[in-house]
């Protein structure tokens, strides 16, 4: 058997079924391996990026692996950004990259380079094949890695010549690590620090299921607790019927206010408060003076677990209040962000997949779904924007019987467009509301947030203002979306918006609404 059809063959058997994929030469008995073992799904991407952040938003719905497919140094360097954010999300992700034929390095080809170099800075784990006697066994200690730590990024480098040379047989399942239990120790601190008079639980990671939120809301209901969200949780399940809860805010400033006058910090799956950036004058630690970080569970932890005990040890039996089903629709009018994030909520469908990367429409976005119907978010966690559209795809396969939904900002989008390709050849149904404001909103904040222009206001009607803004020309991604083979439609009032949403949501397929709102001043 050759080296390619029993590492594929093998992955199969360990329940990594589907390869999102951007190929090139020494790939080729990789992809001939998909005819041999027809149970291997492989999905094609235009764009290494579009494939990883595939992969990143499979493994967060699925629960289990993905593959993802990529040609040398230069495929991996295409697709680092949203391994980057699998890497933050703790998602399991399982990189193969096609390397140089072993006695081909010698040449130092135009396509050689260090891969595994490259794959370290979002790998926990990286192995380079050298034997076709191994290379089922390898993949198998990779498939294992991608749950270490809670989930992370395993890269097997796999030359060209293990893919085709014969003498390869296949190789069973490795045993996957378990999340860790809270240790005794964390949860009696925990319990200590729930009687500061201000404690604070920041929720994240795997504490943000509908078991983990409701465990939550009971200790808060019984010790009056603070509960906070994780500003870019890697899957939240929210809504009407489950407890509501903040997000920690975007800005240091506001996360300082939210946290302000908190004795306590008591983190379930969550890091420890950091701002994005740095700032002048705003401190990067987040976390109040002299207030008390407590950890009852990591990335790499039991959270649900701990924190239904957690509720049992201080009397939890108090319920949360849950958030009410209240999504009105909006007014008729003029589109604005208020208005398209209430039609969104409003129109929501049961048991949605929302990916957000709304970006500065997040805001009113966030309160806004908070009472749509129930429903599982993923947002940016790694902050490398290009995310939504690629991980709304890789959820849309993991999930076919659930309806998704992209909420997507206009400059973010340009990265990885080419995913709307993906979702017409595969027939997902993904909704993506594009947010069209024709600028990179987001940046002229930051303009005047790190006083790069010297002022309190930023002056965007110099060559820096251009810098910042997607104008003359503004790219029609109605036009676009239709080259791809999405049905789109662009709309500018609420009520043509509803009307959008509900076509999309009617028929099956992908569909693109243009949502055109007013640019910032």
């Amino acid at each position: 058997m050759k080296g390619a059809e029993a590492l594929v063959a093998s992955l199969v058997e360990a329940d990594v079924d589907v390869c999102f994929a951007n190929p090139g030469t020494s790939e080729m008995h990789f992809v001939q391996a998909l005819d041999e073992v027809p149970d291997m799904r492989g999905v094609l991407a235009l764009f290494e990026g579009v494939a990883t952040g595939a992969a990143d938003g499979y493994a967060r719905i699925a629960g289990r692996p993905a593959a993802v497919l990529l040609h040398l140094g230069p495929g991996l360097g295409n697709g680092l950004a949203n391994l980057h954010n699998a890497r933050r999300a703790g998602s399991p992700v399982l990189c193969i990259v096609g390397a140089h034929a072993t006695g081909h390095v010698r040449f130092d080809a135009p396509l050689q380079s260090d891969i595994t170099a490259v794959a370290r800075t979002v790998s926990g784990w990286v192995h380079t094949t050298g034997d076709v006697r191994d290379v089922a066994s390898d993949a198998m200690r990779a498939v294992a890695a991608t749950a270490d730590q809670g989930g992370q990024v395993a890269t097997l480098v796999l030359p060209a010549d293990v893919s085709w040379s014969e003498g390869a047989t296949e190789a069973p399942p490795l045993p996957r690590a378990e999340p860790f239990p809270t240790s005794p120790e964390r949860l009696a601190a925990a319990a200590d620090a729930l009687r500061a008079p201000d404690a604070v639980i920041l929720l994240g990671g795997p504490a943000l299921t509908a078991r983990g939120t409701a465990a939550a809301g009971r200790i808060a209901a019984s010790t009056g607790a603070r509960l906070l969200v994780e500003t870019f949780p890697r899957y939240w399940e929210t809504g009407a019927g489950t407890p509501r809860l903040d997000k920690l805010g975007y800005f240091a400033e506001q996360a300082l206010d939210q946290l302000d006058g908190a004795h306590s910090l008591i983190l379930a799956g969550a890091r420890s408060p950091v701002s994005f950036f740095g700032y002048p004058g705003v401190p990067g630690d987040l976390v109040p003076d002299g207030c008390e970080v407590v950890t009852l569970a990591d990335a790499a932890s039991d959270a649900e677990t701990a924190l239904e005990a957690l509720a049992d040890v201080v009397g939890g039996g108090d319920v949360a209040e849950l958030a009410p089903h209240h999504a009105p629709e909006p007014g008729p009018g003029p589109l604005d962000v208020r208005s398209m994030a209430a039609a969104v909520a409003a129109t929501l469908p049961e048991r949605a997949i929302v990916v957000d990367e709304s970006l500065t429409a997040a805001a009113a976005l966030a309160p806004a779904l908070q009472t749509a119907p129930a429903h599982v978010q993923l947002a940016l966690t790694g902050g490398a924007i290009g995310q939504g559209l690629p991980a709304a795809t890789g959820a849309a396969v993991a999930a076919p019987d659930r309806p998704v939904v992209a909420l997507q900002a206009d400059g973010s989008a340009l990265y990885t467009l080419q995913a709307l390709w993906t979702q017409a050849r595969e027939q997902l149904d993904v909704t993506t509301v594009l947010i069209n404001n024709s600028a990179y909103a987001i940046l002229r904040v930051e303009m005047t947030r790190t006083g790069a222009d010297g002022s309190e206001s930023a002056d965007l009607s110099g060559p820096a203002g251009r810098m910042l803004d997607l104008s003359a020309p503004t790219p029609d991604f109605t036009a676009l979306a239709t080259g791809f083979g999405v049905p789109a439609r662009r709309v500018e009032t609420t009520e043509d918006l509803l009307a959008a949403l509900r076509w999309a949501y009617a028929e099956p397929g992908p569909h693109l609404i243009e949502a055109i709102v007013p640019s910032p001043a």
